[in-house]
């Protein structure tokens, strides 16, 4: 895959795959994911902004085994507005912050994760209780006919500051509610050292002298996160190509996502057992785990917040609902959930939850991405580099085509040594294409020269090629990874430009050894040009997939000249 006609038939390749997955997004038909019954199944896309609460009103109760529905309001409030005291939590992981508004996750950083190299001082801030970066983890409780707090309840902390001490694995954070009915609730999240899960229990007491029946739900709500698009550099930001939206997983159904502006279009209202719902981001997610064994009710529709002045940005949400709990008087029942928030790092992300790898969407080359990315990893164990995992994975993948590549090239050191008689063939017939074309078959069958050996090669070799740039792409484990030298973060461009230059000028070398023959002038200028807009595009391009070209491209091109040395050898000892 050195040759520039490969290079140019591989970038005509990717970009129509570019086109084709935004034709699918734009035109093609998406899977129904409305629920079973008929009732849901014929749910008109709603004109009001949806809930951000469900309806206690609609909450059933306990013997009826349905779940609540989500029913429209017509204004929220911003999060300056709807806000109490932040109580502040450090791990060796994570830093957060929980509301006593509504007891809700509002802040998360997560500490080895810099937003520039090295820079721990400002870690990647995941979940964001500002109005322009809001990303919030919610949770509460509704009830049809009792008192329940909603993720906008007022509760009472014991303490405003946690830090997980030496010698310490865990911290529980405990928060309060109580009514004057009896009914009290006790909100705990529980942290563990090296973890980005947080445990969530909603204790509830019931105190009252009757039967109080509701439901328990979680939700992750958002604004879409600002990605720059805009000129050359917006083109080659890897964040754009990622997925960004909202995505489920069930058994049954298995793993499913929604973009943002597919929300109003396709709205989710299905129960779902033993899944989960997260939101997406590249290289990080945010998600909540229900218990195992619950059947739980997700609502996943487009959420418009306003405030009275209409200052509040657009806004998404996915939720899970918990089946109806009834809690008898002098009773206490609770319900857990687990929440993570963190990277998509995919050898450890199946252990917490079934199907929670698949957040890392290599999309239709995940059959081929996900042995890529674990060879990766294990030659990332042997080197400790990740720049040199990617050149033994080159290597890897050279050898495995060795074959394969050795019939490219010796079919294309054959084509080079036809170039004379090929040319004087064209001169000969001038413009008379068909019997220029049946002379130029006689030649090929009278020399035994295959010219569509190089192609099948390539061919075999595309998918892989397109698996591994999704993994180098999607992979957190890369994410400001330095290599040697003046490369210190394999996910930003060279900023000496020193690899996009050794990439172009073995380009131009490749060139030197690929027929031409047959090439009309436009097309042989094409070829010139190449290596100047290829290294003028990979400027821009993260250093690790450029560097993953260079390599491939270079030891391409020294099994190109070796195997057109000794093909010349060949034909001047057969001479001799």
């Amino acid at each position: 895959m050195t040759s520039p006609r490969n290079f140019l038939l591989i970038a005509l390749l990717f970009i129509g795959y570019l086109l084709w997955m935004q034709w699918q997004e734009d035109y093609g038909k998406s899977p129904a994911v409305a629920g079973t019954s008929a009732s849901t199944a014929s749910t008109a896309t709603p004109t009001a902004p949806p809930a951000t609460v469900p309806s206690g009103a609609d909450v059933p109760s306990a013997s009826s085994g349905a779940s609540p529905v989500p029913a429209p309001t017509t204004t929220a409030e911003s999060a300056s507005t709807r806000s109490g005291q932040h109580v502040i939590v450090d791990t060796d992981v994570l830093h957060v912050e929980i509301d006593t508004r509504g007891g809700n996750v509002v802040v998360a950083d997560l500490l080895a994760y810099p937003l520039q190299p090295k820079d721990y001082q400002h870690p990647m801030r995941l979940l964001d209780g500002s109005d322009a970066r809001f990303f919030q983890a919610q949770s509460g409780l509704v009830s049809a006919g009792g008192a329940a707090p909603d993720h906008q309840a007022p509760y009472t902390a014991e303490k405003y500051a946690y830090a997980l001490a030496d010698g310490s694995d865990t911290i529980e954070v405990p928060l309060t509610w109580n009514d004057a009915s009896g009914v009290a609730v006790r909100k705990v999240f529980v942290f563990k050292r090296g973890s980005y899960v947080v445990e969530q229990r909603q204790e509830i007491s019931n105190g009252s002298s009757a039967a109080w029946t509701g439901n328990a739900y979680r939700q992750l709500q958002r604004v879409p996160p600002v990605i720059d698009t805009s000129g050359i550099k917006g083109y080659s930001n890897i964040e754009r190509y990622s997925f960004v939206g909202a995505a489920w997983y069930s058994p049954t159904d298995k793993f499913q996502k929604l973009k943002f502006d597919q929300f109003a279009k396709e709205p989710l209202d299905k129960p779902i057992a033993d899944g989960w719902a997260a939101m997406l981001q590249h290289y990080f997610f945010a998600a909540w785990i229900p218990a195992q064994g619950e059947i739980d009710q997700y609502s996943t529709k487009t959420y418009v917040a306003r405030a009275a002045d209409g200052s509040v940005a657009n806004r998404y949400l996915i939720r899970t609902q918990s089946p109806a709990i009834n809690v008898a008087p002098g009773a206490t029942y609770t319900d857990a959930a687990r929440l993570y928030v963190g990277p998509k790092l995919q050898s450890t992300l199946d252990q917490i939850a079934p199907g929670l790898s698949l957040t890392v969407d290599y999309g239709m080359f995940t059959v081929i991405a996900e042995p890529l990315h674990w060879l990766l990893a294990q030659l990332h164990k042997l080197t400790g580099n990740w720049g040199f995992a990617i050149i033994l994975l080159v290597l890897l993948i050279k050898a495995l085509f060795f074959k394969l590549s050795e019939t490219q090239y010796r079919s294309g050191a054959k084509m080079r040594k036809l170039q004379p008689r090929m040319q004087a063939l064209k001169e000969r017939y001038g413009d008379d294409r068909q019997k220029m074309n049946m002379a130029m078959m006689e030649l090929y069958q009278k020399e035994k020269v295959n010219p569509l050996a190089g192609c099948l090669p390539m061919l075999v070799q595309i998918p892989v090629f397109f698996a591994l740039y999704w993994v180098l792409l999607e992979s957190v484990e890369l994410r400001q990874a330095p290599f040697i030298g003046w490369i210190q973060n394999l996910t930003a461009p060279d900023p000496y430009y020193v690899l996009p230059v050794l990439n172009g000028l073995v380009m131009v070398a490749t060139s030197m050894l690929t027929p031409s023959a047959g090439m009309d002038p436009t097309q042989a200028k094409m070829m010139k040009i190449m290596p100047v807009v290829f290294s003028v595009l990979f400027a821009f391009f993260p250093a690790g997939l450029v560097l993953y070209y260079t390599v491939n491209g270079g030891l391409g091109l020294l099994q190109q000249w070796i195997i057109t040395r000794r093909i010349d050898a060949g034909e001047k000892a057969a001479a001799a």
